[in-house]
């Protein structure tokens, strides 16, 4: 396992594949297809100070090659994942990543103080979100808003921070310096981009909420040039993730200069789909002639 393991802030992860937030639940649901310990690390469902119900349906619509989701964040809320759920996870050998996102800064500030005292071992922070204070405008959007959102969340924080950027702002490069500026510990990206569907019949949008985030293998190009630019940009751990399929799509996030990736909407198709990933990484290794997968991360020659 020395072969494939990474080690991020500090955090020795077994292999760089994370599950990402959004699409693996609590790991529940998944445990009764694998182990779920074999994962280097599970990035929860994002967190809220209080629970939320997410938006109404229709939900998820179906694009080539990707989905649009609008789920509005739903659920449970910090303090009953902390009580039904953290246990379970520490229960399996694995890192475990808490995304937390909020409609004010103060939101992030308060969930980085509580989870601190908690046994998850990093902080995963969602500035995609609208901040209700500044008209609606994400977090994440403008590099003095990151900055300054991150600021006061490591203040506070006593677990690693990862900040995941929005591919919305004019500059992934910027944002992730920004986010480094403000006292991050690592960056994730890309989170999902903007998009919509339309049902011609009823000249309607196919989502209640009009947009969503389009992710998926159509959103991968983007992603990896938005995760090179970023690890250019920055000295602090870039984690990739972006329609990431195949043990393959992570040594290209690698060698882009991602440390670790996160496997999103593949694990809703097949959910055996991060364990096949990380078990292929090997044979990937093997091929190439790659001793261990740390010497991969940055190698991109252009």
């Amino acid at each position: 396992m020395d072969r494939l393991s990474v080690t991020i802030c500090g955090i020795p992860f077994k292999n760089p594949v994370i599950a990402a937030s959004g699409t693996f639940g609590f790991g529940r649901e998944y445990a009764e297809f694998f182990d779920i310990s074999c994962l280097g690390g599970i990035s929860t469902k994002g967190l809220t100070p209080l629970p939320r119900l997410g938006n109404d349906p229709p939900r998820i619509a179906e694009t080539p090659s990707g989905i649009l989701n609008s789920v509005g964040l739903q659920n449970p809320g910090v303090e009953a994942f902390i009580r039904d759920e953290l246990d379970y996870l520490r229960e399996h050998d694995t890192v475990i990543l808490a995304n937390i996102a909020g409609s004010t800064r103060e939101d992030y500030v308060l969930m980085a103080e509580r989870l601190s005292g908690t046994a998850v071992d990093m902080l995963e922070m969602n500035i995609s979100c609208p901040n209700v204070k500044a008209g609606g405008v994400a977090f994440g959007v403008r590099p003095e808003s990151v900055k300054d959102t991150t600021a006061a969340v490591t203040a506070g924080a006593k677990k690693p921070l990862g900040v995941k950027l929005s591919p919305n702002g004019a500059s992934i490069a910027e944002n992730a310096r920004a986010a480094e500026e403000g006292g991050a510990d690592a960056v994730s990206l890309i989170n999902t981009l903007t998009g919509m569907a339309v049902d011609i019949r009823s000249r309607r949008p196919i989502l209640a909420n009009v947009t969503g985030g389009l992710s998926g293998p159509a959103v991968k190009p983007v992603a990896l040039r938005m995760v090179w630019e970023a690890s250019r940009a920055v000295s602090i751990p870039v984690i990739g993730m972006g329609g990431i399929a195949s043990a393959e799509d992570v040594l290209a996030f690698m060698m882009c200069g991602a440390s670790a990736v996160q496997v999103g909407t593949a694990n809703l198709s097949d959910p055996m789909a991060a364990k096949t990933i990380a078990e292929n990484l090997t044979k990937c290794l093997d091929e190439l002639k790659i001793e261990r997968i740390a010497d991969v991360v940055g190698t991109l020659q252009v």
